[in-house]
């Protein structure tokens, strides 16, 4: 008999373009130059698998369908529009085409994005097991946010059975109050209570009595009695008064209605939630509860958080983004890091080994040799990767690339040290303040004193005044009462939100930075200033891009650049985390740890504040709440450990 021709191999994916979604994480992207390499592959055998085109939701909840016109915000005209490339495992769009109602597991295999023209996963895998609680880690601006729209708009192919709900941005500001808009977050709730209110406006003689009985029915099943009160209590976990949950959303600020996203997100209780930096508008005690309230979550969770805390507390599996693939790793963060050096050795290891090879053979001038070793590794590579999903190699499946090395992904900050002034360097004396014409807050007798080498980290609850604090020791505001007495060479280094929006939107970073410190030493005035951004964690490709066209966290990077060049002997951080990754927010503990001036911190990152406050002599807790500014006598941990309990008794009560 003659040998029987093999049949020819399909190919591993097909491409899928044209689609319209926002850019990746909205921060640090790098170039990459092979990022439009996804649109020339050849075309293959196996059949198109299509997938409509997405248009970038101006509200980016994301449900199963499309949220009703009555509570769907106006567009965001700003909002970037980009291309993402997808190519999309044929097999794995078929399975979501016919899905079996009892599997609520989600497999994705060898898929790939590209947005902004840049390439973000390349072959990847992902399953996500139901029932799990995922962190998705990884440097910011490499794919995390998107990925997360793409599995929400269902781009990537999800289980038709598989409800799903992303919170990511506020809600809109309108007339409705923080309760009602949460309430409506539950589609079908609504609908159903719709429907009966309008059946019971109709006249006595429709024979519709039966029909209104299915609906109750229905409704006490959906447990619409216990609705609101459910409501108010995901309201009030997350720091809203009985008064602010009746105030409507147009009166609240950004980050109350962020905190209404997120209760609108909890409310819907879906097969998967999506959560993308959830505790960023959040204050510590806020934070405690939503790690309480998420570790008995039945359902599936996959979280983006640069929370190392709150990661190690509510995860239970962690899926690193690393090196345009998805890596997914048993237990919490901590395990993680355990984990993550352990593959990074391995693979260095084989690295080695097979350079080692490579060279010897070359040396020998044996081809052959070479070219075996060669396959040899691409072989061994394949097999591992098929036995970490329980499958075998075919004989005739194209083998992957070779072994090379582990890239890592680090970034250090450094402040300089300062010149050393005599104490006391800054004191609030007997200081009082309040807006004028509000009768709403005031802060009272408050007495610090911050001098070299001081520790403080200032907490309490959003709106009772720690910015206040923050800008009164900065000169900022003036007190309505007392006296604040600062060295006259003191110089200090101001971090907040507000700076970050006032950089000079039209300058360059290198620009900006030239005009605030052109005395530079050393080597040219532009270098020296690129060499500075670049220790900040800014790409070299930033640095002369316009500011206007960079992230957040980019220009979180400029502001701590400038901070630095400005040699201060304070620091007055304001919640300087809420842009950097997790390597980022280490990177700042290790500078501020050797940083030989004083450090005043607002935080919600209790991993910071630890770090910040491990020296129980030198640093202090200081509480802002109801008009006071108190130390707290005990050290974080003991802090948290009162909120916790706060918690509880309210939970109880």
């Amino acid at each position: 008999m003659g040998k029987k021709d093999n049949p020819p191999k399909p190919p591993k994916s097909q491409p899928y373009s044209n689609m319209d979604l926002p850019p990746s994480d909205d921060d640090d992207d790098d170039h990459v130059e092979s990022g439009d390499e996804i649109q020339k592959k050849p075309p293959t055998r196996r059949r198109n698998v299509e997938l409509s085109t997405l248009t970038a939701p101006a509200v980016k909840e994301v449900k199963n369908r499309d949220l009703p016109s009555s509570i769907k915000p106006k567009p965001d005209d700003n909002s970037p529009k980009e291309a993402t490339i997808i190519i999309a495992a044929a097999a794995a769009a078929d399975g979501a085409a016919a899905p079996d109602p009892n599997v609520k597991d989600i497999s994705l295999d060898n898929f790939s994005v590209s947005a902004k023209s840049k390439e973000l996963l390349r072959n990847a895998s992902l399953k996500i097991s139901h029932g799990k609680r995922y962190g998705l880690v990884g440097p910011n601006g490499k794919g995390k946010s998107t990925l997360l729209k793409l599995l929400a708009s269902r781009k990537l192919p999800v289980p038709k059975n598989v409800d799903l709900f992303l919170m990511e941005q506020e809600v809109p500001a309108d007339d409705r109050t923080a309760l009602q808009l949460v309430v409506s977050a539950n589609e079908e709730l609504l609908k159903l209570r719709q429907q009966a209110a309008a059946l019971l406006l109709q006249s006595p003689e429709a024979d519709n009595g039966q029909q209104l009985a299915d609906l109750y029915e229905q409704l006490h099943i959906m447990g619409s009695d216990a609705a609101e009160a459910q409501a108010s209590k995901l309201l009030a976990g997350l720091g809203f008064s009985k008064d602010l949950q009746t105030r409507a959303s147009r009166s609240l600020s950004g980050g109350w209605r962020m905190r209404i996203s997120l209760a609108r997100a909890l409310f819907v209780q879906p097969t998967l939630l999506l959560l993308d930096e959830p505790t960023n508008h959040l204050d510590i005690k806020a934070v405690l509860w939503l790690q309480d309230y998420l570790c008995s979550w039945k359902n599936t969770l996959v979280v983006v958080s640069h929370d190392r805390d709150f990661l190690n507390a509510v995860c239970n599996g962690i899926i690193h983004l690393h090196d345009f693939k998805l890596h997914t790793y048993r237990g919490n963060y901590d395990d993680f890091e355990t984990g993550y050096e352990q593959r990074r050795k391995e693979v260095n290891k084989k690295s080695e080994t097979f350079e080692k090879q490579l060279r010897a053979a070359k040396r020998a001038g044996n081809q052959k040799l070479k070219e075996k070793i060669t396959e040899k590794a691409k072989l061994a590579v394949k097999v591992e990767k098929k036995k970490s999903k329980g499958t075998r190699v075919a004989e005739d499946e194209e083998l992957p690339e070779l072994p090379k090395k582990w890239k890592d992904y680090t970034v250090e900050f450094h402040f300089p040290q300062p010149t050393e002034l005599a104490p006391p360097l800054l004191q609030l004396v007997d200081v009082s303040f309040s807006y004028p014409g509000s009768e709403d807050f005031s802060l009272s007798d408050v007495d610090i004193g911050i001098d070299m080498g001081t520790r403080v980290a200032v907490v309490g609850p959003n709106g009772a005044g720690k910015s206040t604090f923050l800008n009164l020791l900065a000169g900022g505001l003036n007190p309505t009462e007392g006296e604040v007495r600062r060295s006259q060479k003191l110089r200090i280094g101001r971090y907040s939100q507000h700076y970050v929006d006032s950089l000079t939107m039209d300058e360059t970073p290198v620009e900006y930075l030239l005009r605030l410190h052109p005395d530079q030493e050393g080597m040219s005035r532009q270098e020296a200033v690129r060499a500075k951004l670049g220790k900040f964690g800014l790409q070299s490709d930033s640095h002369l891009t316009v500011i206007k066209d960079l992230s957040g966290g980019q220009k979180a990077r400029v502001v701590l650049t400038s901070i630095s060049m400005s040699k201060p002997h304070i620091l007055l951080l304001d919640e300087p985390t809420n842009h950097l990754d997790l390597q980022s927010i280490d990177a700042l503990a290790d500078a501020l740890d050797e940083f030989t001036g004083g450090v005043v911190l607002v935080s919600h990152n209790s991993r910071l504040i630890s770090r910040l406050c491990d020296d129980g002599e030198k640093s202090q807790i200081l509480v802002v709440e109801n008009g006071s500014v108190e130390a707290f006598d005990g050290s974080f941990e003991d802090y948290k450990e009162e909120l916790l309990k706060e918690i509880r008794r309210a939970e109880e009560s």
